[in-house]
Formats: C-alpha cells, structure tokens, sequence
C-alpha cells in the first residue's frame, strides 16, 4: 500500500490501482466544487458536472475493487478463498461499470427534466422526475455492492493480517465502507420517497446534511486508511535518514583512510566549494548514492565500517585497547559510557597509525572488544553512540593515547 509518485505508472498492480481510484476519487470530488460545476455548465448542458461526478465515483469504485483483488492476489495462501470473490467481484463490477455510466447516461440525456436551479442540491433539482430513480438507483445499487464486498474483505483481512499499521488501515476503510452502506441506503430511502411525494425543504436540507456528514467521514477515514500503512514505511525511511545522517561523519573519515575497501567512496565532487562544499558532499553521500533505499544505504555504511575497523586493527598497537579503556575511564563523559568512549577513542588513534601493519605485530590482528553484533537493531544505535563520540574526540587526545602504547608511531 506505498503511495510513492513513480508507482503511479510503473508500480505494481494494486499500486497503480490504488493511485487510479484516488485519482478519480478526487475528480469526482472536484465536480462537487462550484468551479467546475460552472465551468461543466458552460457547455450548454445543465448539470452536467453531476454526471461527470457519478461516472468518475463508478470508476473510482470499480478501480477501487481491482485494488482488492491486487491485494489478495499478493496475500497468502489462507486467503484463496477471499481472493476468488474479490477477482469474481471485480470482473462483474468491471463489466457492469460501463452498462451502469452508459444506462445513467441515457437516463440523464432523455429522462430527466430540465433541472430547477433555484437550488443546489441534485435531487431537489429533479425531484418528481420518474428518471431519478433509474438514474439515481443505478448509482446508489452499484455502490453500495463495492462498499459491501470491500467492508467484508477488509474487516476480514485485518483479523489475519500481523503487520499492525496494515491492520490499522484496513479497518479504517472497512469502517469506512460501512458508512458508504449507511449513505446509500439514506439516499435510497429519499430518493424513494421524494419520487412518490413532495417533502418540506427543511426535511430535504437535513437529509443532504446528514448524508454529506457521512460522506465526508467515510472519504476521510478511507484516505486515513488507504495511507495508514505508509506511515511505517515513512517512520523507517526517516529513521534511516536519521541513522545515515548520525554516521556520515565516522563513515566519510573510515571510508577515505581505506577507499579500497569500502563498496563507494565519499563525495568529493564539491570539496573545493567554501562553506556548502560539505554539506552538498554530505547530502549526495547520504541521499543521492547509488543503493536502491536508505535502508540499504545504511546497511552499506555499517559494513563499511566494521570492514575499514578490520583494516586497522592490522596496524593497530595491541595494547591500544587497554589505553583506551584506561583513558576513558579517567575522562568523564556524562554522554556516553566509558566503553563507548573507548571504542571511539581506540578508532581516533588507529586512524593516525600510518602504514599497513604495526611494527613486531607480523599478522596478528590488534584486540577490538566492541563488537555489537550484525543484528541492526543493536548494530545501528551502538554504532551512532560511537559516531557521537568520535566527533568530540580530538586528534590531539588520540595522538596523547598513541604515545602510551607500546609500540606507536611518531
């Protein structure tokens, strides 16, 4: 249920269906507005906006049910079952979408009586037309089977479904399509009943008040709904963003003393550039790479970064732990514990050893006691502590920490 822009034509069938449905969903409502309605008027025929509002709300619906069937169609086995009835659904409402628009149009051209413009109401326009019912009863019938059938499935479906904000949103426009039921049938009842005899003008007014209370509602829950689900798909993405933003700094300084072993190097397209060159190299690391996601990305930066660490524990001094520890433990710092400063220390001072491999070290790899684990859950805020406090480590303090090991550089 993502809602992204490019989806809307290369996307994958319920996506593509759920981007038409809105689509005519909205001009439907548009037809609603004064604007288009006068602008519909001016081509010679009255009420035309009306009919253009119905046929698009037909379309709408009958995209609306092929959204369902898409669903099902991805869903899992144990739904076979609902799935056959929303494609048995589907093909029927398809076929009967354009029998409907073309009967209604029909009934709209050569059954309805010029209208009463005196008010703004569609049926108190042609209230006592023996065409509003055929007219209107086709409307009415076709929508409240789709909103029948799609607050079945949908209150169905959201018992078996275990992704919560889906479920959440699929309840929503169930409880929306009930709504659509409780309309129809008000406005069946009133149409019936304005077709056999007059009713008083406060009597029609709060019925369109009633009815347009509903409609309202039920448009707003199922937009709530439709969207719910993208709003885990958006909270990961700006968690990513978030993460990617935290770890840049730690992953550009990794990344430029070992470029052969990272997967792409940092930007430097704008270094040259005073005061935004970094920002602009930051933004096209962080949002503008070649990974398919930010989540992606962001797996990418943590590996990178645990294979750069690697790197440098082969020039690393072996003691270079134990300094570290030592000197964090005896720095205080009511950010991060003494571990976490360690680590970030430890990573300072491997960065300024220079060469491939510690002196008297031969293969062995210098001791690095951190290892969160690959587990992103644990991986990604470990490693943001750690990116913190490197950033408020200076060169200077890991250049003091070089000094005590055992073997260190000048």
């Amino acid at each position: 249920m993502r809602l992204r822009a490019k989806s809307a034509l290369n996307g994958r069938r319920r996506e593509r269906s759920l981007w038409g449905a809105f689509a005519a969903l909205a001009v439907s409502w548009l037809c609603r507005t004064t604007m288009v309605n006068d602008l519909l008027d001016a081509t010679g025929i009255p009420d035309l906006g009306f009919l253009v509002k119905h046929a698009t709300a037909i379309v709408g619906i009958c995209v609306l049910l092929r959204y369902v069937t898409a669903v099902y169609a991805d869903a899992e086995a144990d739904v076979r079952r609902s799935a056959r009835i929303s494609a048995a659904v589907h093909r029927i409402a398809a076929r009967a979408s354009v029998g409907t628009i073309a009967v209604m149009a029909a009934a709209f051209f050569f059954l309805l009586n010029p209208p009463d413009t005196s008010t703004l109401f569609f049926l108190e326009r042609h209230e006592g037309d023996l065409g509003l019912p055929i007219y209107m009863g086709l409307f009415y019938l076709y929508m409240g089977a789709a909103a029948t059938v799609c607050a079945v499935q949908w209150g169905g479906a959201a018992r078996a479904t275990p992704i919560r904000s889906v479920r959440i949103g699929m309840r929503l426009m169930s409880c929306a399509m009930v709504l659509a039921v409780l309309y129809v049938l008000l406005r069946t009842a009133f149409v019936v009943v304005i077709t056999v005899t007059t009713v008083s003008d406060s009597v029609s007014q709060a019925q369109e008040a009633l009815t347009d209370s509903l409609l309202y509602l039920f448009s707003l829950l199922w937009g709530i709904g439709a969207i719910a689900p993208v709003s885990r798909a958006g909270s990961e993405r700006y968690r990513a963003a978030r993460s990617l933003l935290s770890l840049h700094w730690l992953w550009r300084e990794l990344a430029m003393a070992a470029p052969d072993v990272v997967r792409y190097r940092p930007s430097r397209l704008f270094a040259r550039l005073p005061f935004v060159g970094q920002a602009l190299d930051t933004f096209r690391d962080v949002f503008a790479s070649p990974d398919v996601s930010l989540l992606v990305r962001l797996n990418r930066y943590t590996v990178d970064i645990r294979d750069v660490i690697f790197e440098l524990r082969r020039r690393a001094p072996v003691d270079l732990v134990e300094r570290a520890r030592d000197l964090a433990r005896s720095v205080p710092d009511d950010l991060h514990g003494s571990e976490i400063r360690a680590e970030a220390l430890w990573i300072r001072s491997a960065l300024l050893c220079e060469g491939t491999e510690a002196p008297g070290q031969s293969a062995t790899l210098a001791p690095y006691p951190f290892d969160p684990g690959t587990d992103p859950r644990h991986e990604v805020p470990h490693l943001r502590a750690v990116a913190t406090a490197y950033s408020r480590i200076r060169n200077s303090d890991a250049r003091t920490l070089l000094a005590r090991t055992t073997t260190h550089y000048a």
